[in-house]
């Protein structure tokens, strides 16, 4: 973040402004709907700074900039015609670590005024750091056209019943899961719109005698091969509302940064020099985080059900009651293959696929024969290691040397690397890859020169 976003209270706190023109007037109704204590310097003023200062809302200090005027601020926006005043006053400003706006020259600036979609007490607001001001006015617009003024009444509404909240229901999770059904219901939403208060009074009365579950669930939820814009909108609703979101190494960074702030996370991944937490942990901790009344995201790379020991987990859960469901992700092979420009059939050259697991001491005889069959492509999950091996006994079992094979790497993300070339030359390249990688073998390989976009 080039900004750290925050929202400031500046009630009759002292606020200085330096311009009197046209920008410098926006600035000021902006602090003014804040109740701050606003002082306005300029050479000149406009006539609404001269009958806000009539009517006792600004203090106006006429003549050129001094730093004496920052004596006692909190805030301070240059917003003059005149760069040079502008840098002299963000300078001073620095100088006494006050945070200052520079009009046009976010660059420069310690603080910036982001677009504001006002629903009191409900604000947000949209900044792109200074650097594209236009996109930030656009999504603002979005915003104001997709939320219905009445939101501010409804959040006011939720600020008058916190107290109740907590002590009618003991547990976080309560809590949430009430607040949860208060926003999520239409009636009282259009209660509130209509001015109709007596019927959202006892549409509330009605969300607090309700009984809330406390039984607890487990979803499975995969989280694509990396690109979190391939995140199901399903996947990203069920992550938005889990208590506890437990998650494996595969999962990136991007996914995570979706999880709501005050979700548990656990780890269940490899750390470098440690081993993977046993698969029999992992069921027993999803098991008891759901037995707590937790609502358990379970987030695994790829799709659960391809080589992601999602069906061992579930059958835990189900032989102790515990509710579930699955939301289906892009499987790797899917997503890399994709974004390598490799179609994984094709009526030329491919019509089947196999996934197959690189384990392969893991999962008893493989049938090399099938596998080496012409007209399929194979793509192997965890197979770097196992790499000299698949060359071995796909040439031994009759694919020929010349196959074309490629390696995915960290597929899909910004840091994806591909690299193609024979099945007789697998092993060499496999040492030049590291996990998580994929292996795809098959004469689908060659149209990635025609077909790469990514």
């Amino acid at each position: 973040m080039d900004y750290f976003p925050l929202f400031c209270r500046l009630h009759s706190k002292r606020c200085l402004l330096v311009g009197g023109g046209d920008v410098a007037e926006r600035k000021a109704r902006l602090l003014l709907d804040a109740g701050a204590d606003l002082y306005v310097g300029a050479l000149d003023f406009s006539p609404a700074f001269q009958q806000w200062a009539q009517q006792g809302k600004v203090v106006l200090l006429n003549g050129a900039f001094t730093e004496a005027w920052l004596d006692g601020c909190w805030l301070v926006i240059a917003a003059t015609d005149d760069d040079a005043v502008n840098q002299q006053v963000g300078a001073a400003a620095e100088a006494r670590r006050i945070f200052c706006n520079l009009v046009d020259a976010p660059e420069q600036a310690s603080a910036i005024m982001p677009s504001i979609v006002d629903r009191s007490p409900l604000m947000i607001a949209v900044s792109s750091g200074g650097r594209a001001p236009v996109l930030a006015r656009l999504l603002r617009e979005k915003l104001e056209a997709m939320l219905p003024q009445h939101l501010g009444q409804l959040a006011a509404l939720a600020g008058s019943l916190r107290e109740r909240v907590k002590k009618r229901f003991n547990s976080m999770a309560q809590r949430r899961h009430f607040w949860e059904r208060f926003f999520a219901s239409d009636r009282l939403a259009q209660s509130l719109a209509n001015g109709d208060q007596p019927r959202a009074d006892a549409l509330v009365d009605t969300l607090f005698d309700a009984p809330l579950s406390q039984q607890g669930e487990v979803v499975l939820v995969g989280a694509g091969p990396g690109d979190a814009g391939l995140l199901t909108l399903k996947g990203l609703q069920h992550i938005q509302q889990a208590d506890v979101v437990v998650y494996d190494r595969l999962v990136s960074d991007p996914i995570l940064n979706l999880v709501r702030r005050d979700a548990e996370r656990i780890f269940v991944g490899k750390h470098a020099g440690h081993h993977c937490v046993p698969q029999s942990e992992i069921n027993q901790l999803l098991l008891e985080q759901a037995q707590r009344g937790k609502r358990v995201v379970r987030l695994k790379g790829g799709d659960p059900f391809i080589f992601g020991r999602g069906g061992e987990e579930l059958e835990v859960l189900a032989q102790h009651n515990i509710p579930f469901s699955v939301v289906p992700g892009i499987t790797a092979a899917s997503g890399c293959a994709a974004y390598s420009g490799i179609p994984l059939t094709h009526r030329d050259h491919a019509q089947s696929v196999r996934f197959v697991t690189g384990h392969l001491q893991q999962h008893g005889e493989i049938e090399w024969q099938k596998l080496a069959a012409e007209q399929q492509t194979l793509v192997f999950y965890m197979g770097l290691t196992q790499a000299p091996e698949i060359q071995r006994q796909l040439m031994f079992h009759g694919m020929e040397a010349e196959m074309p094979v490629a390696l995915v790497q960290n597929g899909t993300t910004p840091q994806q690397r591909v690299a193609t070339g024979r099945l007789g030359e697998l092993a060499t390249l496999a040492q030049q890859f590291a996990s998580p990688a994929l292996i795809i073998v098959g004469r689908v390989v060659g149209l990635r020169s025609q077909l790469r976009w990514f």
